[in-house]
């Protein structure tokens, strides 16, 4: 009778640090970025967050990026984009 051998395809997950920037003590004439992830109605949802931080917290503007899917981080061109034109960014999903 042959051995059997037993593999596990499970692995350990990767551990990274997580550095967060500090929030502002106000929206109050800031820019926000919202980073939606191409799920059905995440684009309307972000920009009716988007009119109510406007309308409610006096943000001054949103600019909203649109992910390549939903299953990966925001691309380079959104990051490099975001720390050159907006002071806070909400990513969000929809579906």
């Amino acid at each position: 009778m042959a051995g059997f051998e037993i593999l596990d395809p499970t692995v350990e997950p990767r551990k990274q640090a997580l550095t967060f920037v500090p929030r502002p003590g106000s929206l109050k004439d800031k820019r926000i970025g919202l980073v939606e992830n191409t799920k059905f109605n995440s684009d309307k949802l972000l920009a009716k967050v988007g009119e109510i931080l406007k309308a409610e917290y006096g943000a001054a503007e949103y600019k909203m990026w649109r992910k390549h899917n939903s299953s990966v981080p925001a691309h380079d061109e959104i990051i490099d984009e975001a720390k050159r034109g907006v002071d806070c960014v909400v990513a969000g999903v929809g579906d």
